[in-house]
């Protein structure tokens, strides 16, 4: 293992944004919460059974793109909603009205609340590239840009494959591990020279299914257990335990 707490042939390095790079997991899930209870609620009245923030979350929401965080929750309830469009508004009730309505509630909650970053990730993304190693952040989120810069952290990456560009290439998203494998090839590097950072169920499932050289699950919320069942090769609660020094 090198300093940096990798395999000596890992090469380079594949970020998520939300929850390892940045304090908006928790934003993102109160979002959710917020637009399926008001969804539930209009559609089951006052008794209806709430979103769970944590168990739900992580089980169908987390690290997916938008849409299909939505399809998800709602086959898992037996809801069936009709697809709509992309560009369907945010009280329509659609699979897209639906994710449309998050986005705007979580992006209110971002512009109210600000962004974060996690001190110790950055810490360790500088030392990444202090020896060498190329870096890339991946996430499922249309956003992605705005919340690195509002963070300062645009400039730490190589490449970006966010929402937007998963959905001008045509990209399937996490668990699938597509947007993982096109950042490895953006980099020039093979997915066997790659590590994969992540906290999300769907995101340790992607890296073990595009056979990555080594999956790190960053557990921010006690779910060490889900990770390492998923297929994290090592779980930490920060990436600074796993040392370097830019």
């Amino acid at each position: 293992m090198t300093k940096l707490g990798l395999p000596d042939d890992i090469q380079a390095c594949l970020f998520d944004l939300d929850g390892v790079i940045t304090k908006t997991a928790v934003v993102h899930a109160a979002a959710w919460k917020e637009a399926f209870d008001e969804f539930l609620r209009r559609r089951d009245g006052e008794g209806f059974r709430p979103f769970d923030p944590v168990g739900e979350y992580d089980e169908y929401v987390d690290g997916k793109p938008r849409a299909d965080g939505v399809r998800s929750f709602l086959t898992s309830r037996g809801i069936e909603l009709p697809e709509g469009r992309s560009d369907d508004p945010p009280d329509r009730p659609t699979v897209h009205g639906l994710g449309n309505r998050k986005n705007d509630l979580l992006l209110e909650k971002i512009r109210t609340g600000g962004v974060e970053a996690y001190e110790g990730t950055l810490r360790y993304i500088e030392a990444v590239r202090a020896h060498g190693r190329r870096t890339a952040v991946v996430s499922s989120s249309a956003n992605c840009r705005d919340v690195l810069r509002a963070v300062g952290a645009e400039s730490l990456f190589e490449v970006r494959i966010d929402g937007v560009v998963a959905a001008e290439r045509h990209l399937q998203g996490k668990p699938r591990p597509d947007t993982f494998l096109a950042a490895a090839s953006d980099l020039g590097v093979e997915p066997a020279q790659a590590a994969v950072f992540e906290d999300a169920l769907a995101g340790m499932d992607a890296g073990r299914s595009g056979h990555f050289g080594y999956v790190v699950g960053v557990d921010r919320v006690g779910q060490a257990d889900a990770l390492r069942a998923h297929g994290a090769d090592r779980v930490v609660k920060d990436l600074s335990e796993l040392g370097g020094e830019a």
